[in-house]
């Protein structure tokens, strides 16, 4: 039950946060500049049920790897470090394929920071 109570329940309710948060962020504030971009691209902004599946995967995997680095550092660190390996290696990659609109950066870095702090506090009080 310790178990239960120090690994799983801080994955799960870091999981939660970053999927409500990738969701209000993306859905809510961001949504029309990447349906512009997309449109712009001579593509269609993938939003089919199979897309917001692999994003809680994703949100998931985040989870996983800040319950992983929470172990080693700080939470100041396990912040930057979390939030570094997973938006900065992104857009970088999404950046390079030309699908990235940098024109959400303005809002997705101060809001995925936040993201990645209450992940990482999450993990940090409940582990």
């Amino acid at each position: 039950m310790h178990h239960l109570k120090s690994t799983i329940l801080p994955v799960f309710l870091a999981t939660a946060w970053i999927s409500v948060s990738e969701f209000f962020r993306n859905e809510f504030l961001l949504k029309s500049y990447w349906i512009k971009h997309y449109e712009g691209l001579g593509l269609a902004f993938p939003s089919e049920p199979v897309n917001g599946a692999l994003w809680g995967l994703w949100s998931l995997l985040f989870a996983i790897a800040i319950f992983i680095i929470a172990k080693k550092f700080s939470l100041l660190h396990t912040t930057l470090l979390s939030w570094f390996v997973a938006f900065v290696l992104m857009w970088v990659v999404t950046g390079n394929l030309g699908v990235l609109p940098y024109g959400i950066l303005l809002y997705a870095v101060p809001l995925s920071l936040l993201e990645a702090f209450v992940a990482s506090w999450i993990i940090k009080k409940l582990a």
